[in-house]
């Protein structure tokens, strides 16, 4: 959702906010007291099909995609990595159980903070509630630029253009992975791969 903090010592959630959305101090204090985290093995369903996804995530360190399933097929929406907030959004605001997974790829560590937290500090200062807004507010038009690409773009364009914009996780994910994400087989992306 909101990408690519760059520094040499990479923020932790609080100060990720802080830097993106300039809050009080009282304000920041107590978002900091609601702040948890929690680690996960590669592998690891960080949110699960069917369940409600009830927290804003950070990545702290690690790899994670977003992904559905369909007639045993993976589609993977986007690829997560460190000083990255994510989550299913629709699941998380509408508190419905969630179409969407998303996995660790990696090692993982996020911090997070709770739906009914969240709540509560928006409801008690206006800059958490513009910091929620912003953050729908990019999701949305991150989706609909992703979307957008995909409808447009032949697999060797979405090729360069990952490269360009994600080419430094390339070492990290799988063909498989890279394949499903661009919406090409493996296949295409070999020959893609083997030209470039």
């Amino acid at each position: 959702m909101m990408t690519n903090f760059s520094n040499h010592n990479p923020p932790d959630f609080v100060q990720f906010v802080q830097f993106h959305f300039n809050m009080n101090n009282d304000a920041l204090l107590d978002f900091k007291s609601k702040i948890a985290s929690k680690s996960f093995k590669k592998g690891d369903k960080i949110v699960k099909r069917g369940r409600i996804c009830d927290k804003i995530f950070f990545l702290e360190s690690g790899l994670v995609k977003t992904l559905f399933t369909s007639d045993s097929r993976e589609y993977i929406m986007r690829f997560f990595s460190e000083t990255n907030i994510f989550s299913v959004l629709d699941s998380f605001i509408e508190q419905k159980p969630s179409n969407y997974e998303i996995v660790a790829l990696e090692h993982t560590v996020v911090s997070y903070i709770s739906y009914k937290d969240l709540q509560l500090l928006r409801v008690r200062y206006h800059e958490i509630e513009t910091f929620y807004r912003k953050l729908l507010s990019t999701a949305v038009i991150d989706m609909m630029t992703r979307i957008g690409r995909s409808l447009e773009e032949t697999g060797i364009v979405a090729y360069n253009k990952f490269l360009k914009n994600q080419g430094y996780l390339l070492q990290r994910i799988s063909l498989a992975d890279l394949a499903s994400y661009l919406g090409i087989t493996q296949v295409s992306l070999s020959r893609i791969r083997g030209k470039n």
